[in-house]
């Protein structure tokens, strides 16, 4: 764990932080001492944990809620970050899930468009969106969550969710090179298989188990595993030369 005080009254956003890694990294931001907007997903009224209810009682948590496949739903978010905050320090875009298993032969047209605005479109939405806070910071940060499948491509019935995951990952790295003039830092957090409800939706207990046997940890990765790369790499103190980067944390499951 941070020291409590590395983000003492620096103000931040996670977007997808109503459970799995997005729940653990608001979670450890407040515990670093942010105020930290929380994007819960479609819907405010999902199962919220007690750190959250207290942070939120205390005005250090903002739980928020916006459907980015809906016209306008990436907006509404930013306008619910600008009512809050007059500048942004962090912005973590992890919002976006696989969606399904399509095969190539039968992906349809409404698949396709769901997936790519879930997982593409709505970081680069959101991330116009919140420049200007951004630039108001003393030392910004984004940090985007991609997928160790942006490198290998990924399983069965993942072609276009791991075709979004690298365009973020080329989207972050120009984005670098763009914004480091004004002293904005971008990088991505390339988690592995993380034992999280998304594989719980998309993946078979055999399949997970096959998966666990070829990593050299011998274990899946949880949230609690990935959470501090997201802190690490959000913090001019810790990672202030840091720009363009993808952190891939996968137990040594993809070595690149």
């Amino acid at each position: 764990m941070y020291h409590p005080a590395l983000f003492k009254g620096m103000n931040v956003v996670v977007t997808g932080g109503g459970r799995g890694i997005g729940l653990e990294v608001a979670r450890q931001f407040l515990d670093c001492g942010a105020r930290v907007l929380v994007h819960m997903g479609r819907t405010i009224d999902r199962e919220r944990h007690d750190f959250l209810e207290l942070a939120a009682s205390e005005g250090r948590a903002f739980l928020c809620a916006a459907d980015f496949l809906v016209p306008g739903g990436v907006e509404s978010l930013a306008d619910e970050v600008r009512s809050r905050f007059e500048s942004l320090e962090a912005l973590v875009n992890n919002a976006g899930t696989m969606v399904g298993r399509f095969a190539a032969a039968e992906l349809t047209d409404e698949d396709y468009r769901t997936v790519v605005q879930l997982n593409q479109t709505s970081v680069v939405e959101m991330t116009r969106a919140m420049l200007p806070l951004l630039r108001k910071g003393t030392h910004p940060a984004i940090v985007n969550t991609v997928s160790i499948s942006a490198r290998s491509g990924g399983s069965t019935g993942s072609s276009v969710y791991s075709a979004t995951k690298a365009f973020v990952s080329t989207y972050s790295k120009a984005l670098a090179r763009e914004l480091a003039p004004e002293g904005i830092r971008v990088n991505c957090v390339s988690p592995g298989t993380i034992a999280t409800d998304f594989h719980a939706r998309y993946s078979s207990p055999e399949k997970l188990e096959a998966t666990r046997k070829t990593i050299p940890l011998a274990r899946l990765g949880t949230a609690e595993d990935c959470a501090p790369a997201y802190l690490f790499l959000a913090s001019h103190a810790l990672s202030g030369y840091i720009t363009g980067q993808v952190l891939e944390v996968n137990g040594g499951q993809l070595m690149c």
